[in-house]
């Protein structure tokens, strides 16, 4: 066999296996504002981005505070503030970073999570533990979490719904 035709069905081959499913999947997950066309697309997004992103810090800060206030000695709730206070902080630089939508659906998934904890907490409780909505934080907790959820998934909105194509060509 030559390489021409060696060449030829590995490329058939790669076209094939990014033709399915999963592999069309990992490409939209992956897409960003600098595949869009529109340079007033990219620029909401980015900003958007980066707002979420600015949130999503902003909520990590608010657990870490909780937590080094007495948070963790409670049982599962204490590491549970930890690892949001810092996994939201390394998830929003990383998100500041890249910006791409599988990092945009991930932080908004995980603000809408971390308020959802709150108001459950707060409700009926959770892993023992009762909150309140008039603890200290909880109110600006709830807003900038579900705001940085609501940002972050209109980004990733955006993304999904330009048409794919590749930027102009920089002058």
């Amino acid at each position: 066999m030559n390489s021409s035709h060696t060449n030829t069905m590995l490329r058939d081959h790669d076209s094939a296996r990014r033709d399915t499913v999963p592999g069309r999947a990992a490409r939209l997950l992956a897409r960003g504002p600098a595949t869009m066309k529109s340079p007033a697309a990219r620029w909401t997004v980015n900003v958007l981005a980066v707002a979420g992103a600015a949130l999503m810090v902003w909520s990590g800060v608010i657990h870490l505070q909780l937590w080094s206030d007495g948070y963790r000695s409670i049982s599962v709730i204490g590491p549970l503030f930890l690892i949001q206070g810092v996994g939201g902080i390394a998830l929003a630089a990383v998100l500041a970073v890249f910006r791409r939508v599988v990092l945009m659906a991930a932080g908004a998934a995980m603000m809408a999570a971390t308020a959802a904890g709150l108001l459950l907490s707060a409700g009926t409780g959770l892993f023992g533990f009762q909150e309140s909505l008039a603890a200290p934080y909880a109110g600006s907790s709830l807003v900038v979490e579900f705001a940085s959820a609501a940002v972050l998934a209109a980004a990733a909105a955006i993304v999904l719904a330009a048409r794919p194509g590749s930027r102009p060509a920089q002058r």
